[in-house]
């Protein structure tokens, strides 16, 4: 992708943002009161007078049920890529999406389905923050003593001097996640009001 094209991405997401809400036969209205974005606020990012920030579009891509491959308007695994893709060796593919500057920094996983349950995944720990959202499949968090099963649209935020790891949870295909991880211990600022 371009990058001219990656400039106009966030603006050309207000059309099928508002496609994907009419697909769930949702109102402007309907769709603040869930999230906490004002009407207006959601008219305009349709309508492609307001490019949304990723806490917009995150949000919204949960709410509707759709990823962020779909909303940016992007294969969802091509075979080539002009961004760099790092890849590891046990597969695992990681997509910088922003440049690494100090603060939070973000970065797209994607874990390669397996035939069988693994082991329980290594864990590590270091400085940090971290947040982490599945997109599609099932990912397999161990934090410290605990094991969670995340599935799309599930969020965790952890310290990362806790032990961690992940591994894609069981057969059943690739596990695609975002993380954005703040090394000084830098978080997400939340911005709407909660919905109880």
């Amino acid at each position: 992708m371009a990058g001219d094209d990656l400039d106009g991405t966030p603006a050309a997401m207000g059309p099928r943002l508002r496609a994907a809400r009419e697909r769930r036969g949702a109102t402007l209205a309907g769709v603040s009161r869930a999230t906490g974005i004002s009407p207006s606020t959601l008219s305009r990012i349709e309508t492609g007078r307001r490019k949304p920030t990723l806490e917009v579009v995150l949000c919204l891509a949960k709410e509707y049920g759709v990823s962020l491959d779909e909303l940016a308007g992007i294969a969802p695994a091509p075979a080539r890529r002009s961004t760099p893709l790092h890849r590891f060796g046990d597969d695992k593919a990681v997509l910088p999406l922003t440049r690494y500057v100090g603060g939070l920094h973000a970065h797209k996983h994607v874990l390669p389905a397996v035939e069988e349950v693994p082991a329980r995944p290594r864990q590590t720990s270091h400085q940090g923050y971290e947040w982490l959202c599945v997109l599609y499949g099932r990912l397999w968090l161990a934090l410290g003593d605990q094991d969670l099963v995340l599935t799309a649209g599930d969020v965790a935020e952890f310290d990362t001097r806790t032990l961690h790891g992940v591994a894609n949870a069981g057969p059943g295909g690739p596990v695609e996640y975002l993380i954005l991880f703040g090394p000084q211990g830098e978080r997400l600022r939340p911005r709407t009001p909660h919905q109880g």
